[in-house]
């Protein structure tokens, strides 16, 4: 498995490891981080910075049983850095617990990396995500690409509490999971 073989040259600090997967994934990163306001020579930082991160975090073991792809993973670093940088600046507004949405957002990133080729991805998503109902992309997209809490889309939204956002948000998530995994849902 070429992962897991990145993985242990990562740990064994290999720099044919780290080269690889540097090189492997820094023109998506840099074309992802676009989508933030975030200057060029920042987002080449951060992908620098997420880097390092990764390498530490295998050398630490932390890779050993990692479920997503080392690109996911990497971008999540990544992502999490931009919005440091942005919250230091005052100009993003973020979800005060992270691991709630990694985890879920990683499960989303692996069944679309599961089940459709590379090139079809964005385009798939993006089909599956129009056929949910609005309520269900909004509050998908308030909470990952927005970054409100459930608090604040209880608010936002008029949930009448915190766990009926938090189940119509899973119920959206499991709609789309279903979505995605359908052979004819174009």
């Amino acid at each position: 498995m070429k992962k897991q073989r990145l993985i242990t040259g990562l740990k064994e600090d290999r720099p044919d490891a780290l080269r690889d997967i540097y090189l492997a994934h820094r023109k998506a990163f840099l074309r992802y981080a676009k989508k933030y306001p975030i200057t060029s020579s920042m987002a080449e930082d951060v992908y620098q910075d997420a880097i390092i991160i990764l390498r530490d975090n295998a050398r630490q073991g932390k890779l050993d049983n990692l479920k997503s792809e080392l690109r996911t993973y990497l971008f999540s670093i990544g992502k999490y850095l931009i919005y440091a940088h942005l919250r230091k600046q005052k100009k993003v507004h973020l979800v005060e617990d992270f691991s709630e949405m990694y985890n879920e957002q990683t499960v989303m990133s692996e069944i679309v990396e599961a089940t459709i080729p590379d090139g079809e991805r964005k385009h798939q998503m993006q089909l599956a995500l129009e056929q949910l109902g609005g309520k269900c992309r909004e509050i998908l997209y308030l909470f990952y690409y927005r970054g409100f809490s459930l608090d604040e889309i209880v608010e936002k939204l008029g949930y009448s509490s915190k766990d009926v956002a938090k189940s119509q948000k899973s119920r959206c998530l499991k709609s789309l999971k279903t979505l995605v995994k359908s052979p004819n849902y174009e």
